[in-house]
């Protein structure tokens, strides 16, 4: 008798079920929300090979020992009885008349050792157990940056991140921008770190196995597919809910998995045009108020990180909730239905209620703020280290006091009174406001204004780039920016743990520190993004089980990439 994987399990953590819940269901007779071992292997036409049954052909386990949990039987032959042994040992509960005995997940280790047919055995990768989503585990099959995005949150907060992607090209951000010195985008860097990179080739059927045992031994799957196009393979929630019931399912798209837009290809832009937001952005019309020229856009996909945050939040969510669902009798897993179009308009602030109540519809207004005085960019003399560059200060002033403040600081007195002393008083001056703010900060350099305004207790800040955030003595101080080591090519060893290191070939990139800051918890990056497929080894043959003769045949075949 072989023994063929060995997981060592968290201490002190107790594995989930529901074991009343199944009792009801193998009493009804039917699948309900918790698919039996026997349907697993209907689903995949296979007998059963691995363990015993009951007379009423129940898989029988074999008795947890401490801290470890040995699954006797024949070493797999084929790939697929990989999938059912994942299925069935990580998520499946242990039948009624065996509640004593609770198989153990993959899901909630800290550490996975797989002892393959040639005897080697995977070094396990820790991850810092301070931080709130240790032991959580993310299959991320999104790509670009909405979907990634949320991966990248969660992972800076503890998740293990498996990243799928495309064989021989990978996430196509990989090449977006600037690349560095080996070909790469060090912005691949920033938002590829803390993850696993497998590169599966999902328009196959074989790679739609993997991808769905990895889901089977997951809790989170993160998409950005259009909407459809996982159910087309098979890989739906319809699809993996019966073999996890407790997958959180996250799904990042255009417009949302319904409604009559559902269908269009999701880009940021074109969604940030549609939620009203390009509306508002741009120089106004001084007659109708409307955009005279195109809207401006930042220089950012803006649409595709607010789309992340979002779903990064209802991941959050839905973990939170899972254990009380699961405590009613209800499947802990459920759907986050994210879209850029709606994240965006989450961002809208009063613009929907005051067209309601009002019939206002809010306009682009420049560099400042519809109805908000005074609150703008105002021009200064361009520094001495950039005589050529036009310099702006952002101010603040729209409080009454601060707005007290602001006119004293400027010797502009008069200003001041009961024909100023509130919001709706100064929007009625707005121009004349705004004139005699900006004759003031053209008379000196932004650094100068500053100065000024800071003393009096006004909030003013330059308008910096990249190089002066990133040389910021607050920055620095606050750790925001941090240097991430990146291995060059062939530095990296066989068995070594990602993000580390090696030889004279390696350099940094520096990237920004996840936020917000959590007291105790260490959210420091603890690998760059990594190489195309670093870690298929690691996964599908250390922590999935998959043979290694099958391992090299899905690399030979193209299912599985180099």
């Amino acid at each position: 008798m072989n023994f063929y994987t060995s997981i060592k399990t968290r201490p002190g953590v107790r594995q989930r079920g529901d074991h009343e819940q199944l009792e009801k269901t193998h009493a009804a007779g039917t699948p309900g929300h918790e698919q039996t071992p026997e349907d697993l292997l209907k689903d995949h036409n296979l007998k059963l090979k691995h363990g015993q049954a009951d007379s009423e052909n129940r898989p029988v386990w074999v008795p947890v020992r401490t801290r470890t949990t040995i699954m006797r039987g024949p070493a797999p032959t084929s790939w697929e009885d990989v999938i059912v042994n994942s299925a069935t040992a990580g998520r499946m509960r242990a039948p009624p008349t065996l509640s004593h005995v609770r198989p153990v997940g993959w899901r909630k280790c800290r550490q996975t050792r797989f002892h393959g047919t040639d005897g080697k055995t995977v070094p396990p990768v820790a991850t810092p157990q301070n931080l709130p989503l240790a032991g959580i585990r993310v299959l991320e099959v999104g790509q670009v940056i909405a979907g990634p995005f949320c991966g990248q949150l969660l992972g800076h907060y503890g998740a293990e991140i498996i990243k799928v992607e495309p064989p021989g090209v990978g996430d196509p951000l990989r090449v977006w921008r600037e690349r560095d010195v080996d070909g790469v985008s060090p912005w691949w860097r920033s938002i590829g770190r803390n993850k696993k990179s497998v590169t599966i080739d999902m328009r196959t059927e074989e790679g739609r196995r993997l991808v769905k045992a990895l889901a089977a031994k997951s809790d989170v799957i993160v998409e950005n597919f259009k909407p459809g196009t996982l159910e087309k393979w098979n890989l739906g929630p319809a699809d993996l809910h019966p073999l996890n019931p407790s997958l959180i399912f996250t799904r990042v798209s255009g417009y949302g998995q319904t409604g009559p837009w559902s269908s269009r290809p999701g880009y940021a832009s074109v969604c940030e045009a549609e939620s009203g937001f390009r509306f508002i952005n741009g120089t106004p019309d001084p007659k109708t108020g409307a955009l005279l020229g195109p809207p401006i856009r930042p220089n950012l996909s803006l649409g595709d990180s607010v789309a992340g945050l979002h779903a990064a939040f209802g991941t959050v969510l839905a973990l939170l909730s899972r254990k009380a669902r699961e405590a009613q009798g209800q499947p802990g897993g459920q759907t986050v239905d994210v879209s850029i179009f709606e994240s965006m308009i989450n961002l809208m602030e009063g613009v929907i209620p005051e067209y309601d109540r009002k019939g206002k519809i809010r306009g682009p207004s420049g560099s400042s703020l519809t109805g908000i005085v005074p609150t703008n960019a105002y021009p200064c003399q361009p520094a001495a280290s950039s005589p050529g560059a036009p310099a702006y200060i952002v101010i603040g002033a729209n409080s009454d006091s601060i707005y007290a403040r602001l006119m004293r600081a400027i010797g502009r007195a008069d200003l001041v009174g009961p024909s100023y002393a509130q919001n709706h008083h100064r929007v009625a001056r707005q121009g004349e406001i705004e004139a005699a703010i900006a004759e003031w900060t053209r008379g000196r350099t932004a650094a100068e204004a500053e100065d000024v305004l800071r003393a009096a207790g006004v909030p003013a800040g330059q308008v910096l780039n990249v190089r002066d955030i990133v040389e910021s003595e607050h920055v620095r101080e606050r750790g925001l920016v941090e240097d991430v080591p990146v291995p060059g090519p062939g530095t990296k060893g066989e068995g070594e743990g990602p993000g580390k290191a090696g030889g004279s070939k390696g350099w940094s990139v520096k990237m920004s520190r996840a936020v917000p800051v959590l007291e105790g918890c260490d959210t420091r990056t603890r690998w760059a993004g990594p190489e195309l497929g670093e870690h298929n080894r690691e996964v599908l043959v250390g922590e999935l089980g998959l043979p290694e003769e099958e391992f090299a045949r899905l690399r030979r075949e193209g299912v599985v990439g180099e």
